[in-house]
């Protein structure tokens, strides 16, 4: 009910093409391949040149790129807006719009739609020690927060000293609900994403604040994930994703999945 395959690199690289090309003629069933990419320069430039390897032996391949992170419009790694925590929503949709029959175009539209409908944004309040390297990739005080972070330690848009649970969320919604926008009436799936080391009662804190302002806002939740589904290795801070639902999106939210990251059944 999800992906057939995710390729693995090192930690915090992209794989290989070699990799890329290797799982998709895995999963290729004839019926052709979608690859859904988040929106990092390395992706994007290796499961190009894998598709291409791929099309070459005449496997259909379709492409998505994911870029829900409302933060930062560029960065050192980007060219555009990164791709964050709103990536499980594609992967989760796109997978049961495939499941239940749905053509190589017909699941690539639907990933698309819960592209243009999902934002995210995140907060870090310390960094994250990639093994290869030995130390952590930024530092941060004692007393210090970052907000806007990416998954990979990327810089966010400020550093603040650390704010109380209710702040936070409700500076991160602010933007994420401006952004789409995302309006009274509108039914939303939310996703509370820890990012490795944050407790899940603090992941529930944040909920009930989130809860709260789209109640204020008149945003009906249909749904909510709360849980460590994008990690950042050991990195303690969290992100808030929304996803405005239709009743395609929603009837596909709700199909089963097994998978050893997400279950529902």
């Amino acid at each position: 009910g999800m992906l057939d395959a995710a390729v693995a690199g090192a930690v915090f690289t992209s794989p290989t093409p070699d990799q890329i090309y290797e799982a998709i003629k895995a999963v290729d069933g004839g019926a052709g391949v979608l690859l859904i990419i988040k929106n990092y320069t390395g992706d994007i430039m290796n499961f190009e040149m894998a598709a291409e390897m791929a099309e070459g032996d005449g496997i259909n391949i379709e492409k998505v790129v994911v870029n829900d992170d409302v933060a930062v419009e560029d960065s050192l790694y980007t060219t555009g807006r990164r791709g964050i925590a709103g990536t499980v929503f594609v992967h989760k949709i796109a997978g049961a719009k495939a499941e239940a029959g749905g053509t190589l175009v017909e699941v690539k539209n639907t990933a698309e739609k819960v592209i243009n409908n999902v934002r995210s944004m995140g907060f870090a309040l310390t960094p994250c020690t990639v093994p290869a390297a030995g130390k952590p990739n930024f530092t941060l005080g004692e007393d210090e927060m970052e907000i806007g972070i990416g998954i990979h330690g990327e810089p966010g848009t400020m550093r603040t000293s650390i704010m109380k649970a209710d702040e936070i969320v409700d500076h991160l919604l602010d933007k994420i609900t401006k952004d789409l926008p995302y309006e009274a009436g509108d039914e939303v799936a939310v996703m509370v994403n820890g990012l490795g080391a944050t407790p899940l009662m603090e992941q529930f804190i944040m909920n009930r604040r989130v809860s709260e302002v789209l109640k204020e806002k008149k945003i009906k939740v249909y749904k909510t994930f709360i849980g460590e589904f994008m990690t950042s290795l050991e990195m303690a801070g969290a992100s808030i994703t929304l996803l405005k639902l239709d009743e395609e999106l929603k009837t596909l939210l709700d199909a089963s999945a097994d998978t050893p990251a997400f279950r529902q059944l």
